[in-house]
């Protein structure tokens, strides 16, 4: 079952169940397929890996928004923003834990020979391509710099 399908019969069952925080986390999720999907060169149809990079991207952005909403002591905002984040995270592949992100991360260090900061580019490349949708790119990169530091 695609996204897209999986979302609208979500979408219908939180309707029927007058599910507030499901429909705006589902009808965005579902704003950005549409998008996606309309956007120039898309053909109409979203690969499963683009799928993931749009949910990570959601989640990105109201991550970004929760943190301004907390400072500006927002909590109505921030309590809407957390909601969704639940709401999306549903969709994406189990995130790893920190000590399974660890010890994935020092074995692509040792397997692409890397020794130090310089080559942080050549392993996030492979990192991302390798980790995509099970970490998130900021906790990598941290992750990253911390192991070629040493």
């Amino acid at each position: 079952m695609s996204l897209e399908q999986q979302v609208m019969a979500d979408l219908k069952t939180a309707m029927l169940a007058k599910d507030e925080k499901g429909l705006r986390g589902l009808r965005a999720i579902k704003a950005a397929i549409i998008i996606a999907k309309t956007s120039e060169g898309s053909g109409g149809e979203i690969k499963p890996e683009d799928e993931t990079k749009l949910l990570q991207k959601l989640i990105k952005q109201r991550k970004d928004s929760l943190e301004i909403f907390e400072q500006q002591n927002r909590a109505d905002l921030a309590v809407k923003e957390k909601e969704e984040i639940e709401v999306i995270e549903r969709f994406l592949p189990k995130q790893m834990d920190p000590g399974e992100l660890r010890a994935d991360l020092s074995a692509l260090i040792a397997e692409l020979g890397a020794s130090g900061p310089a080559d942080l580019g050549k392993v996030m490349g492979a990192a991302t391509k390798k980790l995509a949708g099970k970490a998130d790119g900021k906790t990598v990169n941290q992750v990253v710099r911390e192991l070629l530091s040493r």
